[in-house]
């Protein structure tokens, strides 16, 4: 397991991706971990590589005894970071982790491409509040504050139906060491960074809850929104966990803040992804084909298909080629969707992948155009097969 040693405690990081993308910081809440971004990796990945960690007191780092900083905790993060061998980063974290984040802005501003602050705060309302919580977990270990704790994390929606990833932040947060608890409860009940917010000068997402008691947007997010120049600000219909509950809306928030804006020639950029999807051969074969009567509907597909929508970060590759097998099987359009069987088991779709789609398309399109499918993918399958013998 990696481990880095921050001013002689012991941090567990994760590093994940390609180093060739820039680099993006995920930092969790008070009493979860690395894992709480569970549900943003996967698209995360397309485009950053991508540092968590566990932060002192929490997961797999270590729980020193004693009160913690929000200066210590981000020293945690940089320490993190210089053993990932990167030197500038985008960052986002929620409660806890966009405490850290707001002393990241203003004392290391120049190492950061962008800033998420999500549900959080630079000044508690109640600092006895957390200090009641260190005593608490102290003296009676976590089950003092599981339930409250929980039902803050949550909507009631979330707590009342089975859901295996409030499952599993509950048995993180029932697992927490009650010292590293405390320290980083201190931690929280000492900051006050509204003097440092003018000091924040890197580009700044404020996310906040609709239904977030723990941190809400009037007096919490609203502070750091008008303090930090120029920052910007969205609502999510959540609780204090907000990336848990509303995923899809979390990840599509730090890719339109993230990434970089569109460029005016989009062109490039599809003719990469349709490179990627339907291989080299194929596209060089059509763009060798291209004629003057032709060559005007190329550049649009090029340019519109797959520099504007198939370049989207909110799907992955694979899932709009599951979509595109779904559709194009279901209107008909049998050499598209041969074209992508073909191609997509070439690269990393598997006959199980094409089954499953295929049995949503007998349910909701019609047995016939399963039945054709299937015959496809089964035809193009022998044809990989011996293509591979030779």
């Amino acid at each position: 397991m990696p481990f880095v040693d921050s001013n002689g405690c012991r941090i567990y990081y994760r590093l994940e991706g390609l180093a060739s993308k820039p680099l993006l910081v995920l930092v969790h809440s008070l009493g979860t971990d690395h894992g709480m971004w569970d549900l943003q990796m996967p698209a995360m990945l397309t485009r950053f590589q991508v540092l968590r960690l566990d932060l002192r007191g929490h997961g797999a780092s270590d729980a020193p005894t004693g009160d913690y900083t929000i200066a210590e905790l981000g020293g945690d993060v940089l320490a993190a970071v210089k053993a990932a061998k990167r030197e500038r980063f985008a960052y986002c974290g929620l409660s806890l982790g966009g405490m850290i984040g707001q002393w990241l802005g203003a004392n290391a501003g120049e190492l950061l491409s962008g800033l998420v602050l999500a549900n959080t705060s630079p000044k508690v309302d109640n600092p006895n509040l957390f200090e009641t919580r260190r005593t608490s977990v102290l003296k009676q270990g976590m089950r003092a504050v599981h339930k409250t704790v929980m039902e803050r994390f949550f909507c009631g929606r979330m707590l009342d139906s089975p859901n295996a990833t409030v499952e599993s932040i509950r048995t993180v947060l029932r697992q927490t060491n009650p010292v590293g608890y405390a320290g980083c409860c201190a931690a929280i009940r000492d900051m006050d960074h509204c003097t440092l917010l003018a000091d924040i000068k890197v580009p700044t997402l404020v996310i906040a809850g609709l239904q977030d008691i723990s941190t809400p947007y009037a007096g919490h997010g609203e502070v750091l929104f008008e303090g930090i120049v120029g920052a910007g600000v969205l609502m999510l219909d959540a609780a204090h966990l907000s990336n848990v509950e509303r995923p899809s809306a979390f990840s599509a928030a730090l890719f339109d803040f993230l990434l970089p804006a569109m460029a005016d020639d989009v062109s490039d950029a599809g003719l990469s992804v349709r490179r990627a999807v339907l291989g080299n051969a194929h596209v060089d074969r059509s763009i060798a084909g291209t004629t003057d009567f032709t060559s005007d509907f190329q550049q649009m597909i090029t340019r519109y298909a797959w520099g504007t929508v198939w370049t989207r970060p909110g799907l992955d590759l694979r899932v709009r080629r599951l979509l595109v097998l779904a559709m194009t099987a279901s209107l008909g359009r049998w050499e598209e969707f041969r074209l992508h069987v073909r191609t997509g088991l070439a690269s990393e779709l598997e006959l199980t992948d094409l089954k499953e789609v295929l049995l949503q398309v007998a349910i909701y399109a019609g047995v016939p155009a399963a039945n054709t499918g299937f015959h496809t993918a089964i035809d193009e399958e022998r044809r990989l097969e011996e293509q591979r013998k030779t």
